[in-house]
């Protein structure tokens, strides 16, 4: 690593602070020692952005910091974990400092946040590219998964769907506005942390929705074994997102545009989540129940059933059938 790597670690990516659990040994060597506290388990997870595919170029850096970090949360919260550690792997084209400190500083407000320490990483010169591998912890054998639906049980989403979609369609018209819901919805998501925590012992399986509900969903009803029907009615739309509907004249929009980062999770049929709504101070809806038929089926209201099995292809850039 040359000189200039090393002052990009020391002046934007080294931070002491007291919050949270400190490793045994974090950045300046090799490797980052990390002691599991007794009674836990390690839940570990790693997702890599890229300019022009995960983010826009020229992001404003102080909200893709945030964003890199957030989508990672994510992950933790749909396995009901706490967050407690992150390693940062960045590749650069040119070293400047007025953006690296702008990253740095989205970053950070968001780790502090939930008492996450940064302790280790890698920096390198390239096209932009941004990978978090995120770590928290479990009790010992509790987690959520995508396995574990059974028919009869409830589905529900936080939040609302389809928002960060219409936010995402907003900045590439180069939308400004940062008190716009749905842009600020894609440009600075809110992982639901809480929720997944409380989660744990209630739900049967669990999913957050970055790549649209439909391929989510259908990951959840792959891996459990087992179909759904959705209440389209029930689906927690914003007055945006519906005009943006309309206007398009496309209904199914919101089940297969991505990055809204709320989680889509299932519950016993005996399972009363009211006192858990209560608790969050965030919205939960129910849009569906799972059943033995296998496929993703919505329901309309005038009783017509679409079957949507779609999921979002990578390497495609486009949407496919789901398999």
């Amino acid at each position: 690593m040359s000189s200039s790597e090393f002052s990009v670690i020391d002046e934007f990516f080294t931070r002491n602070f007291s919050q949270g659990l400190s490793p045994a040994l974090g950045i300046g060597d090799d490797c980052a020692v990390l002691d599991v506290p007794k009674g836990k388990q390690l839940a570990v997870s790693t997702d890599t952005l890229l300019e022009g595919v995960h983010f826009l170029p020229n992001s404003d850096p102080q909200l893709l910091g945030h964003k890199v970090l957030a989508v990672n949360l994510s992950d933790l919260a749909a396995v009901g974990a706490t967050p407690v550690w992150a390693s940062l792997a960045i590749t650069l084209p040119v070293i400047d400092k007025v953006w690296l400190s702008k990253f740095s500083q989205g970053f950070f407000e968001l780790a502090e946040k939930y008492a996450l320490q940064l302790v280790g990483g890698d920096t390198t010169c390239g096209p932009l590219s941004i990978t978090v591998t995120i770590m928290g912890l479990l009790p010992q054998g509790m987690r959520l998964t995508r396995a574990g639906a059974r028919p009869g049980d409830s589905i529900y989403v936080s939040n609302t769907v389809g928002n960060a979609g219409l936010g995402l369609e907003k900045a590439k018209a180069a939308c400004t506005d940062i008190v716009d819901e749905a842009l600020v919805a894609y440009l600075s998501p809110n992982p639901r942390i809480e929720l997944g925590c409380k989660l744990l012992g209630l739900a049967s399986s669990c999913i957050d929705i970055s790549d649209g509900l439909s391929a989510d969903l259908n990951h959840i009803l792959k891996a459990s074994g087992v179909g759904a029907t959705v209440s389209h009615e029930s689906l927690p739309l914003t007055q945006a997102v519906r005009k943006h509907m309309a206007q398009d004249a496309d209904w199914l929009w919101p089940y297969s545009t991505g990055d809204d980062y709320e989680l889509c999770f299932t519950v016993p049929l005996d399972v009363n989540l009211d006192g858990l709504k209560g608790e969050l101070g965030e919205s939960i809806t129910k849009i569906g129940v799972i059943e033995e038929e296998k496929g993703l089926r919505i329901q309309t209201k005038d009783g017509e059933q679409i079957i949507l099995n779609k999921g979002y292809d990578h390497f495609n850039d486009k949407w496919n059938a789901y398999i």
